[in-house]
């Protein structure tokens, strides 16, 4: 079964036998706005916790979206080149920006689960 965590900078991510799938919160894109563009990050990169792993850009600003914990990307949403506004219509799911398999996962353990993160945006 997945677990879900969230970062201070509304990220989730959904964890399953070592790999994560990152996005942004539902917060997120609304505060962003109507998506027009996504960065997709490059299969193989390596990330470490806090690196700028995509950039998203909307009718209101361009965001980094940044790596909740060190891992490799292992694949990225396609059809998000295509479509952004899937981010919009469901970030938590169809929106998800890239997977990434986990190098520690001990970090998933400073992260908030759901009912930290709805108190975290109020």
């Amino acid at each position: 079964m997945a677990n879900t965590y969230f970062t201070e900078d509304h990220e989730w991510l959904r964890v399953e036998g070592g790999v994560a799938t990152v996005g942004i919160t539902d917060y997120a894109q609304e505060q962003l706005g109507d998506l027009v563009f996504v960065e997709l990050p490059e299969i193989g990169r390596k990330l470490a916790k806090g690196d700028t792993a995509v950039v998203v850009e909307s009718v209101k600003a361009a965001s980094d979206v940044y790596a909740p914990v060190d891992g490799e990307i292992t694949e990225a949403n396609t059809a998000l080149s295509s479509d952004p506004s899937l981010v919009n219509s469901a970030a938590t799911g169809d929106g998800w920006l890239w997977k990434m398999k986990l190098s520690n996962a001990s970090q998933l353990e400073s992260l908030m689960d759901e009912a930290a993160y709805k108190a975290h945006i109020g």
